[in-house]
């Protein structure tokens, strides 16, 4: 069994990493530690989890893991592991996007199995990708692999979990229910990631990637429409498209536009490509916590691992 600890165990994703892994064939919980609920039953906070574990938050980390699971946040993990005694011998997947950029990573793998499949498999440290990018990504890797990207277009909307745990003024239940709004026009952080793995499949790329990202008033689920010119007719991109998913687990070509209901509470991300005239319309739907960020990281686990990258992921969507 692979013996898991989990740093920053009281948010979104560590929670979602919790439930997964309790039922996870192969991995068990060493530990999950939390600075500001340590002492308490994780019950306390993650309280859908009563009669599922009696594990408490503890203060200490144990590096006698196989591996870490970092969940504490933008810019914390960077001094952590900076300060990971010389004798840990095991692996870190890192949540946060300290080091998902090139000229940051300082040996860590971009942990998106669609784009670094072997490069994972073949690593100890692995940063997992941010949500948005993730939903993007996928709708724009088949055709920078084939060299067919031109400038692109995005409108993407989230959900209130994307921002996290702590309650803010744009996640406050009475500013965003039944309320929608466009935030970080054309500046998202996600930015550096997407343009980095286009020009990884897609060398000397220069035309603009704009992405306008929205809030959605729903908890979870992102949902990206994507467009750009394109002289490739409808049947050749999606056989671009199948081609390249083909031998990836998760990723799935399907004929109609997907919706967050599809995909929510699992690993999935469901992609649709159609065309309009000169216009090549990818719609793109994923789980933010899961896809776009815990399950992900599960699967970035079993590949570290050796695993059947599905083991402890076949997970129920909502579906209503």
């Amino acid at each position: 069994m692979i013996k898991v600890g989990i740093i920053g165990g009281a948010g979104y994703t560590a929670g979602e990493l919790i439930r997964i892994l309790l039922n996870h064939p192969k991995a068990t919980i060493a530990f999950v530690q939390s600075n500001s609920q340590a002492g308490l039953p994780l019950t306390d906070i993650h309280t859908d989890l009563i009669g599922e574990t009696e594990l408490v938050f503890c203060s200490d980390v144990d590096y006698n893991a196989d591996v870490l699971f970092l969940c504490m946040g933008h810019g914390r993990s960077r001094s952590f592991v900076e300060a990971i005694p010389p004798s840990y011998k095991g692996k870190i997947i890192d949540l946060s996007n300290d080091y998902r950029l090139k000229e940051s990573s300082d040996g860590f793998i971009y942990g998106l199995p669609e784009l670094n499949h072997e490069l994972i498999k073949q690593s100890d440290k692995v940063a997992n990708p941010g949500c948005f990018a993730t939903a993007i990504q996928l709708a724009l890797l088949p055709l920078a692999s084939a060299t067919r990207l031109n400038e692109v277009h995005i409108h993407a909307v989230t959900g209130s979990t994307g921002a996290g745990q702590a309650c803010t003024s744009t996640t406050h239940f009475s500013w965003r229910n039944n309320n929608a709004s466009v935030y970080k026009s054309f500046e998202h952080q996600h930015l550096g990631e997407i343009g980095e793995s286009v020009l990884q499949l897609q060398p000397g790329f220069s035309k603009d990637i704009n992405f306008v990202p929205m809030r959605g008033n729903y908890p979870r689920g992102i949902l990206a429409s994507v467009y750009l010119d394109s002289d490739l007719s409808e049947q050749e991109a999606k056989g671009l498209f199948s081609d390249y998913y083909s031998n990836h687990r998760f990723t799935f070509v399907v004929d109609k536009n997907p919706d967050v209901k599809q995909v929510v509470n699992t690993n999935k991300a469901l992609v649709s490509v159609n065309k309009h005239g000169t216009k090549l319309h990818i719609v793109s739907a994923i789980d933010n916590l899961l896809k776009g960020a815990s399950g992900q990281a599960v699967h970035n686990m079993n590949l570290l691992f050796g695993l059947d990258e599905a083991e402890g992921l076949h997970l129920k969507p909502v579906a209503f």
